[in-house]
């Protein structure tokens, strides 16, 4: 299994997500099963969990509504749901 994959027209990301970092960034693979990023927000009342969704859907060219928590609500380990991405990213590392 890789950090992302395909399910039709939907791309899965799986992320390890490390909050309040000096910057928002994709870091690079963490592991073979996920993708570390970094944001600048804390983990205090969803506040990363919603920046997170921000910011994938700000780097990969999508409105919000279309990023999807799909598992991972109180974990640093994270699966997203993009639907129908049409701008995919430079991923360092990768």
């Amino acid at each position: 299994m890789t950090w992302h994959r395909w399910e039709g027209d939907d791309l899965i990301l799986h992320l390890r997500v490390q909050p309040k970092g000096s910057k928002d960034a994709l870091v690079g693979p963490y592991g073979d099963k996920e993708y570390k990023v970094t944001l600048t927000a804390p983990p205090v009342d969803g506040r990363a969990n919603t920046h997170l969704l921000k910011f994938i859907a700000k780097t990969f060219g999508l409105p919000c509504a279309r990023v999807i928590l799909e598992s991972g609500l109180h974990s640093r380990s994270k699966c997203l749901r993009l639907k129908s991405p049409t701008q995919l990213p430079i991923f360092p590392g990768d």
